[in-house]
This record gives structure tokens, sequence and C-alpha cells, in this order.
């Protein structure tokens, strides 16, 4: 079993039940067990139209004897279910799924790149990480807690337990 994190984003629709569905349905996954479930909280988006909605985010741990590929494929099917279009890079989404991490496994692979490129720059996917397993240490990083730690205090101002 590998350990991994996913972190969950919506900000169209009925953004907490969304939220609330996509951890259900990583749930009843075969081969994908949630361990953890953070807390929600709120934030501006980021990048995107500047008239975009707020976004609710979440993380989960998983334990899972999937690929990494494996996966995401399933987040992606999750995605699609709730209603997920790419139509804009960084524009409004009912649902949002990050594999952030995979166990140890490191990738730039353009279909499949772990530990997520961004993550360690934002508070939004840090502080739920946090509250999950702030000791997973990121490849070749550090830490989550350290992580979130050395974010600036502007940044953390910016999400908000709801």
């Amino acid at each position: 079993m590998t350990r991994a994190a996913v972190a969950l984003g919506s900000n169209l629709g009925d953004r907490a039940a969304t939220l609330a569905a996509a951890v259900a349905d990583v749930a009843a996954q075969e081969g994908v067990e949630v361990v953890a479930s953070s807390g929600v909280y709120e934030s501006a988006p980021v990048g995107g139209p500047a008239d975009q909605p707020a976004y609710l985010n979440a993380v989960v741990v998983v334990e899972t004897d999937l690929t990494a590929a494996g996966l995401l494929m399933v987040l992606q099917q999750i995605e699609t279910a709730h209603g997920r279009r790419r139509v804009e890079r960084w524009g409004p989404r009912t649902l949002d799924l990050d594999l952030l991490a995979f166990g140890a496994l490191r990738s730039d692979a353009p279909q499949l790149t772990v530990p997520h490129p961004r993550a360690r720059e934002r508070a939004f996917v840090l502080v739920p990480w946090a509250q999950v397993d702030p000791t997973f240490e990121v490849p070749g990083l550090a830490r989550v807690a350290d992580l979130l730690a050395a974010l600036p205090a502007a940044e953390l101002a910016g999400v908000r337990a709801v």
C-alpha cells in the first residue's frame, strides 16, 4: 500500500456538498482507503478570471494499492462525474482533484507530475494537508508542516476554516 495525498477544490454549485460527495467517491474506489480527511477551508481563486467565486478546499490522505497513474485516472473520473469540464486553465470548476504526492514517487511526466509542482506555495493546500498529515515527507522538499511554516503570513491570511 502507498500513502498518497489528494487536494480537493470546488468553486461552482454547492461547493460543500460536492467536496463531501467527492470524499465519499474516493473512499468507495476499490483499492483506495481514505485514512484522513481535513476540515474545509475557503480561499480566493489563484489565477484565472478575477471575478470567479471563492473556493472551498480540503485534503484527503489515502492508502492505495493502485499505481500513481491508476489513482490519477480514478480522480479524473470522479471529477468528470461531478461535471468537471476543462475549459480554461485555473478557471472556475465544480470539482478539482489534484494528486499532491504519491509515497516517495517523483515524476515530471506530462501526464503525471508528483509531487504537485505548486503545492508547496499554496496555503489552501498546505493548511488542510498539515491538519491531516503534517509529518508527510514531500519527496525532494520537506515535511508538510515545514513547508507550511515557510509560507509568508500574508498567504496564510487568505485561508479560513469554514
